[in-house]
């Protein structure tokens, strides 16, 4: 089996466009989360959310592109944009033939069917617009990737809600590390802010209407997010080879499924995902530094989690340094795996921990070190992030210093 290595990373997020101000904002402790702007929001009882506000589709694309792509989908190509260009690779015809594309999307383009049905329900017309299917569908980041930079190996989609990019990026790793591929686009974009979706999301009774505080006793919900988080895998001696810049390595994968309740998490579930990855990575529990941890802020959530991860470290789990990033982008349901990566990098490279924000009291049932407030610097060698998704599906990934 070959070594993975992450060579290029890109990202748009509530903290900002581009890697440099969402690293700025991870450091900082700074809150992406703010009043929602679009169409009808006063008919919203949650009005906040983690909206890329600085992300503007004129800045990017022009006329006709716009009529082509949904936010999620130009969102993915901004972040892939970045990574490649970070990475410095050369996807030539050869190497094209060999390269993958896979990305994660929980809902797709769900802006453009919001649209589509304000146009024949609201409005009473008897037509969409043209695109509306090549906009909307779950797969359309991922083609449109492909097509961007010649890439002409495996490509597809992955939705499995909040796990979505993760599991996402762990296929991508396994082309890589199999030698189906030598170099692959991965990651996930989201972009569910639009009144429908909102709407949808209130009918759970999960939201937070004034912030998300992740395993804070005061917590009282999950605040929805947006964005997209592209990496750059390439097999670790051919990324050395070229001189590339590595951010880190992918050792390791964990897929589980709890195969129970539809939307209640199983901490045995999320407890096998963990030891999965950890074994895949030949990694022992003790080698793990930092878990960027699922985070939601919801009370089952949390709660679910901290059992899971005092299940799979034992004694050690109180050594972790356990943060949620949800706290300050909010959380990119799809995209929320990729994004929490980027936090995982930061702390390899930079010995950077970020924080979890917005806490307040501690919680009995989450007594372990949340990183709060405040980042943290500290040299780790080891770290995973978590996700785990409504259908009880999960995903970790296990990264290492280079």
């Amino acid at each position: 089996m070959r070594r993975v290595a992450v060579t290029g990373v890109g990202v748009v997020s509530a903290l900002g466009v581009g890697r440099k101000a969402h690293f700025d904002g991870l450091r900082e402790g700074r809150c992406g989360i703010g009043e929602l702007e679009f169409r009808d929001v006063e008919r919203l009882s949650v009005t906040i959310g983690g909206q890329a506000k600085d992300f503007k589709s004129e800045d990017h694309f022009g006329r006709s592109q716009i009529a082509l792509l949904d936010r999620f989908t130009q969102m993915a190509l901004i972040a892939g944009k970045e990574a490649v260009e970070d990475s410095g690779i050369e996807i030539d015809e050869a190497l094209g033939l060999r390269s993958a594309v896979v990305i994660g999307s929980g809902m797709g383009g769900l802006g453009t069917l919001d649209e589509g049905y304000r146009t024949v329900f609201e409005e009473g017309k008897n037509r969409v617009h043209p695109f509306v299917v090549p906009r909307s569908m779950s797969n359309a980041a991922a083609s449109q990737l492909s097509m961007a930079y010649g890439i002409k190996g495996p490509a597809w989609s992955v939705s499995t809600a909040c796990s979505s990019s993760n599991h996402a990026i762990g296929q991508a790793f396994h082309l890589v590390r199999s030698g189906l591929s030598d170099a692959a686009i991965t990651g996930g974009a989201e972009s569910m802010l639009c009144f429908g979706g909102v709407k949808c999301w209130e009918g759970l009774r999960v939201m937070s209407k004034d912030g998300c505080r992740p395993f804070c006793k005061t917590r009282n919900g999950m605040v929805q997010g947006e964005g997209a988080a592209i990496l750059v895998l390439e097999e670790m001696e051919s990324a050395k080879a070229r001189g590339a810049h590595i951010w880190g390595e992918i050792a390791g994968v964990g897929m589980t499924s709890d195969a129970g309740d539809i939307v209640q998490p199983d901490p045995d579930g999320a407890s096998r995902a963990i030891r999965s990855a950890l074994k895949d990575a030949g990694l022992a529990p003790e080698q793990i530094g930092y878990v960027n941890a699922h985070g939601t802020a919801t009370a089952a959530n949390d709660r679910s989690e901290c059992t899971a991860l005092k299940d799979a470290f034992g004694d050690h789990a109180y050594k972790l340094m356990v943060s949620s990033t949800k706290s300050m982008h909010g959380h990119g349901i799809g995209a929320a795996g990729a994004l929490e990566s980027l936090a995982v990098l930061l702390a390899l490279t930079e010995g950077v921990i970020p924080p979890t924000i917005g806490y307040q009291e501690p919680d009995p049932d989450c007594d372990l070190d949340v990183v709060p407030n405040v980042a943290r610097d500290a040299k780790i060698d080891a770290a995973i992030s978590n996700s785990f998704a409504f259908g009880g599906l999960n995903a970790v990934l296990a990264f290492k210093k280079v």
